[in-house]
């Protein structure tokens, strides 16, 4: 088993990625990956604002989606 962190340069600016990678056989296969892009604390306000709407309506759907089945 192995583990990582990268720092990326990506189309949406500085991102950081990390994963957990297993050992089967000669071949390495990726358990858990996870990408975040990065925020400056100056800007969490407008973030937070953003995400907000955003979250509501994502929550909204799940819950229509949920009461559904």
């Amino acid at each position: 088993m192995a583990w990582f962190d990268e720092l990326l340069d990506t189309w949406m600016g500085v991102c950081r990625g990390s994963g957990v990678l297993v050992k089967n056989g000669d071949s390495w296969k990726i358990k858990q990956y996870v990408l975040s892009l990065t925020v400056p604390n100056s800007n969490i306000d407008e973030v937070i604002k953003i995400n907000k709407i955003k979250d509501s309506t994502f929550v909204k759907k799940i819950q229509s989606n949920l009461i559904r089945n």
